[in-house]
């Protein structure tokens, strides 16, 4: 089954320092059950779409205005949750700040 990994900030989490960020060790244990993945811009860069009637509205910034944020992503494949949550435990993130693991639901037909 395939798993998004939401990499998050946490203003709760250790303060980041770069010696301690060891995502190469991550991906080479990860291996081939890492899919994709990638770090994604400043929230300063974001849009939100919405689309009310037939009008189009586009706002600076993310939907929620919290001192969290998505700050990448990374697609697994695993066996289990408990596979996926392991590999998620890994991830320099997951002491920085949060890693939410969610699995794909893929439409049927």
């Amino acid at each position: 089954m395939r798993y998004m990994l939401l990499i998050c900030t946490d203003p709760t989490g250790e303060p980041y320092t770069p010696e301690g960020d060891r995502i190469q060790e991550w991906l080479d244990e990860t291996g081939s059950a890492r899919l994709h993945g990638d770090r994604l811009r400043p929230v300063s860069d974001a849009r939100t779409v919405r689309v009310r009637g037939s009008e189009t509205l586009v706002s600076d910034g993310p939907f929620a205005e919290t001192a969290e944020h998505i700050a990448g992503y990374d697609v697994v494949e695993c066996e289990s949750l408990d596979d996926a949550l392991r590999i998620a435990a890994g991830h320099p993130m997951a002491r920085f700040g949060r890693v939410e693991v969610r699995p794909f639901w893929p439409f049927e037909g």
